[in-house]
Order: C-alpha cells, then sequence, then structure tokens
C-alpha cells in the first residue's frame, strides 16, 4: 500500500526553524520527531518486526526502532501504512491492529486492537476513524468481505461497525462528511457517509486504484494497470471524474511518489521469475504525458520525495533475507549516498 501524509503524501517540506507555535500562539519546542523523515520498514512475515527509523538528511544520522524506543515495547506488526492527521500519528499494521503515536515524540495515545483483520490505510472525520481492511482470506485465499472499519475515538478504541465495500480497498481520502475508498481489485472509486457510516456511491474506473493525491486544489487518483497507468481527477463536489490521463508505463506497482514541477515517480516491477524493478520518470505538462525509464535494479519496494531538498528516496528490501536499505538520487538520477535501515522498507514522511 501507499504511503501518505494527511493524503499529501510524501510532499511535506523540512522545517529548519527550532520552535513552532501552539494553537495559543506561544513557540514551543519542537518534538524530536517533528523535523526530518520518518522510514517505514514494513518487517518480515512471522517475524511481525516492522518499526519506524528517523532520518536527519542534513547530517544522514539515523535513530532506529523509534516505536520501540519511545515506548519500551516492541511494534510487533507488519507495518503498512502511516497516516499523519493532526498531532496524531497512525501506525496501521496489516496484522491487525492501529497504533497511535503522538507525532512529535512518538509517545503512544492508544490502539485499535480488537476487530481488525488486514488494515491498509485510515482516515479521521471528526471523532471517528475509517480503517480500510481486506477482511479475512476465504478457502481460495480471496477477500470477499473487504470492509471500511469505523471506531469512535481519535485515540482509538474497538470496532464499532463494519461497512462492506468492494474488495482489497487502499488508500482512504475524507472531505467534508465524507471519505473516499480506492477499491484496487474491483477498480472502483467509493464514496461513505462518515455521519450515516453508509455507502452512498460507487464509480468504476480504469486501472486498479491505490492511493489519492493533491495538486493545490485539485483531488486525484492513482490507478496503475499491467501496461500503463491512470490519473484520474475528481470534481470534489459530486465525486465524479473530471479528466483521465493515461500514460504508457508497464508494470507500475502502485507505489509513486510527487516531485518538483508535475514530475511524478512510479516504482515498477516486473516480479517473478525475473524481478526487473525501476522508477519510471513521469511528467504532465498540459496533460501530455512524457515517459522515460529512470532508475533500474532489483529489489525496489518503497519510493519518496523530499520537496524542500528535491531528493528521491527508493527504498530496496533485498528480498528481505535480512535488513533493507535506502538509496538517495538527485533529481537527475545520480546517486547520492546509500543508508543501512530495518526490514522491508517500504515508505517515507518527510516532515
Amino acid at each position: 500500500m501507499t504511503f501518505k501524509l494527511n493524503q499529501c503524501i510524501w510532499a511535506f517540506a523540512l522545517i529548519f526553524t527550532l520552535f513552532a507555535c501552539n494553537d495559543s500562539g506561544e513557540e514551543r519546542p519542537l518534538g524530536a520527531y517533528e523535523t526530518g523523515i520518518l522510514i517505514m520498514n514494513e518487517g518480515a512475515f512471522g517475524s511481525n518486526d516492522g518499526e519506524v527509523y528517523h532520518l536527519e538528511p542534513s547530517s544522514g544520522f539515523i535513530k532506529q526502532n523509534i516505536f520501540e524506543t519511545e515506548n519500551s515495547r516492541p511494534f510487533a506488526g507488519l507495518l503498512q501504512d502511516m497516516v499523519m492527521e493532526g498531532e496524531r500519528l497512525y501506525l496501521v499494521a496489516n496484522t491487525g491492529k492501529v497504533e497511535i503515536v503522538s507525532a512529535g515524540d512518538f509517545k503512544s495515545r492508544g490502539a485499535v486492537s480488537g476487530g481488525l483483520d488486514q488494515p491498509r490505510s485510515l482516515a479521521a472525520i471528526g471523532n471517528k476513524l475509517f480503517i480500510s481492511d481486506y477482511g479475512p482470506y476465504d478457502a481460495s485465499y480471496n477477500t470477499p468481505d473487504s470492509y471500511i472499519a469505523v471506531v469512535n475515538g481519535l485515540d482509538g478504541g474497538t470496532v464499532g461497525k463494519k461497512i462492506q465495500v468492494s474488495n482489497k480497498p487502499e488508500d482512504l481520502y475524507s472531505i467534508g462528511k465524507f471519505v473516499l475508498v480506492a477499491g484496487s481489485e474491483e477498480k472502483s472509486l467509493q464514496v461513505i457517509d462518515a455521519e450515516t457510516e453508509t455507502l452512498t456511491k460507487t464509480l468504476v474506473v480504469a486501472g486498479s486504484p491505490s492511493q489519492f493525491f493533491t495538486i493545490g486544489s485539485q483531488l486525484w487518483l492513482f490507478a496503475p494497470a499491467s501496461d500503463k497507468v491512470y490519473f484520474h481527477r475528481i470534481n470534489t463536489s459530486n465525486f465524479e471524474l473530471t479528466e483521465t490521463v493515461e500514460m504508457p508505463v508497464a508494470n507500475a506497482t502502485g507505489k509513486m511518489a510527487i516531485g518538483k514541477n508535475g514530475r511524478f515517480y512510479l516504482l515498477t516491477s516486473t516480479g517473478w521469475p525475473t524481478y526487473k524493478d525501476g522508477v519510471a520518470s513521469v511528467s504532465i505538462p498540459n496533460s501530455q504525458p512524457i515517459v522515460k525509464e529512470f532508475i533500474t535494479g532489483s529489489g525496489f519496494y518503497g519510493i519518496g520525495f523530499d520537496q524542500n531538498r528535491r531528493e528521491l528516496y527508493v527504498a530496496n528490501a533485498k528480498g528481505f533475507q535480512g535488513n533493507g536499505n535506502v538509496t538517495i538520487y538527485n533529481e537527475s538520477g545520480t546517486v547520492l549516498k546509500t543508508l543501512d535501515v530495518g526490514r522491508g522498507p517500504s515508505g517515507f514522511m518527510v516532515r
């Protein structure tokens, strides 16, 4: 799944000031993790050793296992997504839980630890959490009972309701009183009324939707297919599509990062047995797609972009044989440095 930061995903500028203002207008010292880059390490299946690392880009210093460090216990799950909502950071584990920490110091605020199966992502509206979940596997390893779980309380609690949606929901986006759902397997955009907790609309779209993102005031949905990718622009008044840009990018994984000046970076992989991976550099000036192969390799598993430093981050899981690494490139594709990180690095949050 995708990794996101309050639906703007990967694209937050680094903060260089030493202080920030609270709601009263007074200055306060920044928390230890309010600047820099959070690296999401998924962890290995069976070991459930997902964790978060913190990188200070200017020095290259990495602090490991910050959830365990700040809470004196391991995360103990496979980390699927990190979602920022206000002062809270939600750590979504596809092993059936959501941990909630304060974004500045990573201290635990609560959890959703019951009633979930395979959660993928999360959105908050008012005092409610909406969590996309594949649901349980059936005997054929299909997921016919996918749902959006509803939890009353921003610091977690129990699942109060499950809203049936199309198979394998991924990213969520909250707007007004609605939650939008990227339905990957059945190629759908679905709309949930957060007040009534009901599904109100289903729209079939091209590709397999994986991520919502915003460019200025425009809301878009990224949806890869086998031999191309689609960028769908959504009318936020009626949730119809107003534009679709199609690009000839094969084997896109559904993970992408937003660069500068209308540029996107898409992870690609041929999968088994060749496992040829790459990064496609894509631009859309005047809706005319320009595509080129940017970086090639194997083991690519996550991607992010630092808007302030104009640097691209590509995570390599190394086949989950031990820990992975992260390679940092400039906008021309030149390697700047490679960093050792945790097991299965898969996403970045730039703060």
